[in-house]
């Protein structure tokens, strides 16, 4: 698995426990706590027809206003559609042009963004350790600028993308071999 999608479950996982543990923490000094009279009866009848709404309980079984929101669940079911589909597209030596292999997986990025207008995407491109500096921070804009064109041919708002170039610096391979320059040839796609 990834370090990005480790990244992302270690987020989601830890905004759920911060939304669980909210909600365990009313007491019944909460100021909103309703009271034990007849309108309070009334309010819980009230409120056990109607689903919709979340409600905690404190500690003596009095009703409280505290509301959870189900944004984590709700990122996670967002995302669901992108498990399994990839993050990093490999590029051929001193090329920029999107491979016909990364399109599918393209498409699913796009689609997914394309529903998602408030979801923002970092492409950082890269490239292996020949060639000058200059040269290759280059290449890895230019790289990433490829994901970029076809991810707005395919529908996505520019100011959804953005490009940075880590040229030769950031490699994940350290050999000095075909294999190793396969792997550091990339564009990888992170989620903001």
């Amino acid at each position: 698995m990834s370090v990005n999608k480790l990244g992302k479950f270690a987020v989601i996982g830890l905004s759920a426990a911060w939304i669980v543990g909210c909600a365990s923490s009313a007491t019944d000094t909460d100021s909103s706590t309703v009271s034990e009279d007849a309108t309070s009866e009334e309010v819980v009848e009230d409120t056990a027809e109607n689903s919709d709404q979340a409600f905690g309980a404190g500690d003596d079984g009095s009703l409280t206003s505290v509301i959870v929101e189900d944004a984590a669940e709700e990122a996670v079911d967002k995302m669901a559609s992108l498990v399994g589909v990839e993050t990093v597209f490999y590029f051929d030596f001193d090329k920029s042009i999107v491979r016909p292999e990364s399109r599918e997986a393209l498409a699913k990025h796009a689609e997914y963004l394309v529903l998602n207008p408030e979801a923002r995407i970092v492409l950082e491109g890269h490239a292996d350790e020949r060639g000058t500096r200059e040269y290759n921070m280059a290449l890895g804009e230019r790289r990433a600028k490829a994901i970029s064109r076809y991810l707005t041919i395919q529908g996505v708002a520019a100011s959804q993308i953005e490009t940075v170039s880590f040229g030769e610096e950031v490699p994940v391979a350290f050999g000095h071999e075909d294999s190793a320059w396969q792997l550091n040839r990339r564009v990888e796609v992170r989620y903001e």
